[in-house]
């Protein structure tokens, strides 16, 4: 039997271009700043009150984006726009659900079912939302560019990080911090279900399902192998970085700062790495960011000064929202058929780092006390990325 189209998508009310740019944001500061990144700003709080140490911690993040994953597969086996629409529905609602179930217990394994729901959010979010937004770009002729859209990673970590300083002196009990989370996640909930991008029509989506994609197998491999370092760089940062703020003596009590400077940073930035790859090229702008990125990451190892860790957050945050933004854009428009599908795809790789690397961080910082050993070692990663990235073929 024949799916029909949502009323709500009904092609009867069509939407403004602001609005399904808005919405998309909202959906990301919702899938990602909250179901995905709360969980940095709060893991101090968390450890300090429940005994989690370092190892359990990086298991649980490695289990989170083991949800991501798990999400991004599904999404590359999906075709079908309208399922792929229900499918970002009902990740808006489950960011929601899985930040207010943190609170209930303190038992290990129904932290990680929640963290796990959690990933499986931050994929619907950014691949399905994000793939339907490029499509709508798509069919509307304009410009296929994610920047505008990737604010949302960086205000979703702003609204983290204040909202993580904010409700530690209203609420002192670590529960209670992630109930208030998931009741500011209906201020974005309302506005990214309302204006979710329309499903195009069925015969529409039949025509450009027959578009063969610009990209080749060998441009794929490569793509997703430095991909895999990328994301090995985002998620260490991603998960400790208040973490490894908080534990040097001179900077107790300044991790939310930091946390909420990477976003800040992110936020302009976006339109920053559009316009250089605009004028230098995709790849280019990548090995740049991809340079960049490895400084920001290695200065925390190299001093445990205020400079250095505010230097390294602002690095990260201007940084990771370009690579991810140009390395989805990029694919997305060699697949315009099903830029999400392709999207996941690639995403599998990122997604397998960001399962390793928190495990072998926090196993590493759980032995050494601190985390510069795996700073480094994420250095060293990052620039094998690099070279896979210097010898990617040109004409794809």
């Amino acid at each position: 039997m024949a799916m029909t189209t949502p009323p709500s998508f009904s092609a009867t009310r069509p939407l403004q271009a602001w609005q399904v740019m808005l919405g998309g944001i909202c959906g990301l500061v919702l899938t990602i700043g909250l179901a995905r990144f709360a969980y940095t700003p709060l893991l101090p709080a968390l450890q300090a009150q429940t005994g989690l140490n370092d190892a359990a911690a990086g298991g649980l993040a490695a289990i989170n984006y083991a949800g991501y994953i798990v999400g991004a597969l599904v999404t590359a086996w999906m075709d079908d726009v309208r399922w792929r629409h229900r499918f970002y529905s009902a990740g808006l609602w489950m960011a929601l659900l899985t930040t207010a179930a943190m609170a209930l217990s303190t038992w290990l394994p129904a932290w990680g079912l929640w963290r796990f729901l959690g990933g499986l959010c931050g994929a619907t979010g950014m691949l399905l939302g994000s793939g339907l937004v490029l499509g709508w770009l798509i069919r509307q002729g304009r410009r296929p560019e994610l920047g505008v859209l990737f604010i949302g990673l960086g205000l979703g970590i702003v609204v983290s990080a204040l909202g993580a300083w904010v409700l530690s002196d209203i609420w002192t009990l670590w529960s209670d911090q992630w109930l208030a989370f998931a009741a500011l996640g209906l201020v974005f909930f309302v506005p990214a279900w309302l204006w979710r991008p329309p499903v195009p029509p069925a015969p529409a989506a039949q025509v450009v399902a027959h578009a063969q994609p610009l990209v080749s197998k060998r441009w794929m491999r490569t793509m997703a192998l430095s991909y895999f370092a990328a994301g090995w760089g985002f998620v260490i940062s991603a998960t400790f970085t208040v973490a490894i703020v908080e534990r040097e003596p001179a900077l107790a009590g300044q991790g939310a700062l930091v946390w909420a400077l990477v976003g800040l940073a992110a936020m302009p930035a976006v339109f920053l790495w559009d316009r250089v790859a605009r004028r230098w090229g995709d790849i280019p702008a990548l090995l740049l960011a991809f340079g960049l990125q490895t400084v920001s990451i290695v200065l925390p190892a190299m001093s445990g000064s205020l400079t250095a860790a505010l230097a390294g957050a602002l690095g990260y945050g201007a940084t990771f929202i370009g690579i991810v933004s140009l390395t989805l854009a990029l694919v997305g428009r060699r697949a315009p058929q099903n830029p999400g599908k392709a999207m996941a795809r690639l995403t599998l790789s990122y997604g397998a780092a960001q399962m390793i690397a928190p495990v072998v961080a926090g196993a590493m910082a759980q032995a050494t006390g601190n985390f510069k050993a795996a700073l480094w070692l994420t250095a060293v990663v990052m620039l094998v990325g690099m070279a896979l990235l210097a010898s990617l073929p040109k004409d794809g």
